[in-house]
């Protein structure tokens, strides 16, 4: 069990603002691509509008970090964003647009909760097999879903077929479970690299290597119980690791023991990232001439703390 994983495919946080966000990472070091948002008409024939969530990426050669935006009743998008025509059959817009708006409902919820990471999506080089495996383990999930996304590549943006799933808990709206989005992703064989130039970070950030997870310890058993269905056998000491998902499950008595000072707001939630640096010691220096406070939390490790981070606590940890 949870063989068909391949670490994390990525981590999305959910922000008030994306404008505010895309300079915040940008102070934190890293490169960010300019926004999309996806658009299409209102109806057959008429003119295009805006609608849904927006979102940017920090990549990296495997695995990124999605800054997530809902599009609210003004429309108003970032001044360099990138408009994304959806187009599909006229008797498929309703069911796409209903989906959508499923989607920035769901966002919206968790923005309501607090600003911070909602998403986690693992990696699978056989998705047919995951839906299989968490069907015959008694896993509620929407089943696999083929869908085009936009992919930047050195000759400009274009769309490229993905393969997705995500978990249910069934007393909840679909697509959702108490700690937020989690799901698995498998990209076709055919999908172009990512452009080289956006996996270039003044951090020296390499890879997405660790999400964590804060829950109370009372919720501890159950949660390690599920997360074992989802990702397969876990690694237990002073944290909870499920190591081929890249994931970490903490109760909240000894999160003070991994991240000094965090509290989170709600329980369960996201309260972390990890990501691998090529010299820790020089994206601390690029940190602090940022103005970005900085923990050091291990010899080869530091964090920042949710505060500067907009809700979330991001590791930066020696690569190798």
């Amino acid at each position: 069990m949870g063989h068909d994983i391949n670490g994390l495919h990525h981590v999305g946080h959910i922000v008030q603002d994306m404008d505010q966000a895309m300079e915040r990472y940008r102070r934190l070091g890293f490169t960010v691509t300019a926004p999309a948002y996806p658009v299409m008409p209102t109806t057959p024939g008429g003119p295009v509008e805006p609608f849904g969530v927006a979102n940017a990426h920090v990549h990296f050669p495997r695995g990124f970090v999605e800054l997530v935006a809902v599009i609210g009743d003004t429309g108003r998008m970032p001044g360099d964003a990138r408009p994304i025509p959806l187009q599909v059959p006229e008797d498929k817009v309703p069911g796409l647009r209903a989906a959508i708006r499923a989607t920035a409902a769901n966002i919206t919820s968790f923005l309501q909760r607090f600003q911070g990471v909602h998403i986690m999506i693992a990696d699978t080089p056989d998705i047919d097999r995951v839906a299989a495996r968490l069907t015959a383990d008694g896993v509620s999930h929407g089943g696999v879903h083929d869908i085009q996304r936009p992919v930047e590549t050195a000759t400009g943006t274009r769309m490229e077929p993905a393969r997705y799933l995500e978990v249910s808990d069934p007393d909840l709206p679909p697509g959702r479970v108490p700690e937020g989005r989690i799901g698995f992703a498998e990209n076709t064989p055919a999908e172009a690299p990512q452009d080289r130039r956006h996996t270039d970070h003044p951090n020296g950030s390499t890879g997405l290597v660790e999400c964590v997870l804060c829950v109370a310890d009372t919720a501890l058993p159950e949660l390690e119980r599920r997360y074992g269905s989802y990702f397969g056998r876990a690694r237990h000491g002073r944290v909870t690791r499920f190591d081929r998902a890249n994931v970490t499950v903490v109760a909240a008595s000894a999160l003070a023991d991994l991240l000094p000072g965090e509290r989170p707001a709600v329980l369960p939630a996201f309260v972390a990232y990890a990501v691998a640096v090529r010299d820790l010691s020089a994206t601390e220096k690029l940190l602090r001439s940022n103005g970005i406070p900085v923990t050091r939390t291990g010899p080869e490790e530091m964090s920042v703390p949710t505060s500067a981070a907009l809700g979330v606590a991001i590791i930066f940890r020696q690569d190798g």
